[in-house]
């Protein structure tokens, strides 16, 4: 746990190396002390198509992003996840990427649900 997953308009990759994005969103979650390095998990997913607004959007138009999603197992305090949110965001604004919106949202998955299967 966590699980950080990184929502991206396509046209970014060009530019940028989403390696090192995720590296840095995993940095702000190892930097957050709320996890063990070896539990975070970090994966992108570009998007080629979205909407803004009232305008469709495509990777040649200006309209970029960057969203992290943090999906955290529940029980930590509000502070911790403000806390965890603006690390984050701050390892990505140290790319300095003009014209974007960054955002990071903290999720938490109940504790009592949550299954997993590791083999």
């Amino acid at each position: 746990m966590p699980h950080c997953i990184i929502e991206y308009s396509q046209e970014l990759a060009q530019e940028l190396d989403m390696k090192e994005i995720m590296s840095a969103v995993f940095a702000g979650a190892v930097e957050s002390l709320l996890f063990s390095p070896t539990d975070i998990k970090v994966r992108a997913t570009p998007f080629t198509y979205f909407t803004v607004g009232n305008e469709s959007q495509t990777s040649n138009n200006q309209q970029r992003f960057i969203h992290v999603c943090c999906k955290i197992l529940s029980g930590r305090n509000l502070e911790q996840r403000q806390e965890l949110s603006k690390l984050v965001l701050s390892h990505l604004n140290s790319f300095a990427i003009k014209s974007i919106s960054i955002s990071v949202e903290i999720v938490d998955m109940e504790r009592e649900s949550y299954n997993k299967r590791v083999s």
